[in-house]
């Protein structure tokens, strides 16, 4: 398994040939999950390696201009390059996506870029688009490529297109089981356990407050069932999502996550959470004790639905 990166600024010339996949692929969805296994497919096919082509950053960030924390994604890069290996793809080639990559005309594309490869076969989706002014797109590829070139149709579920936006609007509306349609795979944060005020602790409901990327699309606000993996390890958990009204209001939207039965010190170590069911709505109370029993109520729910 390699993860290698392709810029302009170098020539890399891989001796494995390779069938690859194009795309961003952010979630990894059922989708994208198409073009890998048709990838997979090509690569027995012709006795070589599979690949996956993904962009870094996203391609609106160098097209648009676009500040990290106005994206919406599903997955981050690390996200994307474990589920992308859990699909069985041998090699990962990370576009270093410039403004001088993104200027090139297509033809320029494939050969500055791709060319760099030993590709022996390309899988794409059928809206692909590459080149300045995406002027590129699957049709092109075919006809200038002399290789087997696989161009996949829509995926659709319940008769509308799957995508990562629609996947997005799922979670914004903390509908995680659409989201699980959709995806294949449940909606994770990743995030590294930092240090807060301590409220939870002080009321008997201690949380890990997670640092997460802030490319993340966020669900909305409210308190959620969930589980939550600590060091290889899954515990049930109850976590809320939002600006922490009562006590500890924040202008920004925290994540904080209650691990039932779970006692260790895990500032610092990385954790997955991994969001089941919305409860209810973040609320503002008059006072600390209509909290406390407010979340007394919220830990018997969530234990009920995940049968602890």
């Amino acid at each position: 398994m390699r993860i290698d990166t392709i810029s302009l600024n170098y020539t890399y010339k891989p001796k494995t040939p390779v069938a690859a996949c194009i795309g961003f692929f952010d979630g990894v969805h059922k989708g994208h999950q198409k073009l890998i296994q048709k990838t997979i497919e090509r690569a027995k096919e012709l006795n070589c390696a599979s690949a996956l082509i993904t962009f870094e950053p996203d391609p609106w960030v160098t097209i648009r201009h676009l500040p990290v924390d106005q994206l919406e994604h599903l997955t981050t890069a690390r996200q994307k390059n474990n589920l992308v290996i859990e699909q069985g793809i041998n090699n990962i080639y990370v576009l270093d996506f410039t403004p001088e990559m993104a200027a090139l005309s297509p033809d320029d594309f494939l050969i500055r870029v791709l060319g760099q490869l030993n590709l022996k076969a390309l899988v794409c989706g059928y809206d692909f688009h590459y080149g300045a002014g995406g002027q590129g797109n699957a049709e092109t590829l075919t006809s200038r490529l002399l290789i087997p070139v696989d161009i996949v149709d829509e995926v659709s579920f319940e008769g509308a297109k799957i995508s990562s936006s629609r996947i997005c609007e799922a979670v914004k509306q903390g509908d995680f089981y659409q989201a699980y349609q959709l995806l294949g795979h449940p909606f994770t944060m990743d995030g590294i356990v930092a240090h807060g005020a301590h409220k939870g602790t002080a009321m008997g409901v201690p949380t890990a407050n997670i640092s997460y990327n802030l490319e993340y699309v966020l669900p909305k606000t409210g308190v959620y069932s969930a589980h939550v993996s600590v060091k290889g390890k899954m515990y049930g958990a109850m976590v809320n999502v939002g600006h922490n009204p009562t006590m500890n209001y924040k202008e920004s939207i925290s994540v904080e996550a209650h691990l039932f039965n779970f006692h260790e010190d895990i500032y610092g170590e990385r954790i997955s959470v991994i969001f089941e069911q919305y409860i209810r709505p973040e609320m503002q109370f008059s006072s600390v004790d209509n909290l406390i029993m407010q979340l007394e109520r919220d830990k018997i729910q969530v234990r009920r639905i995940l049968g602890l």
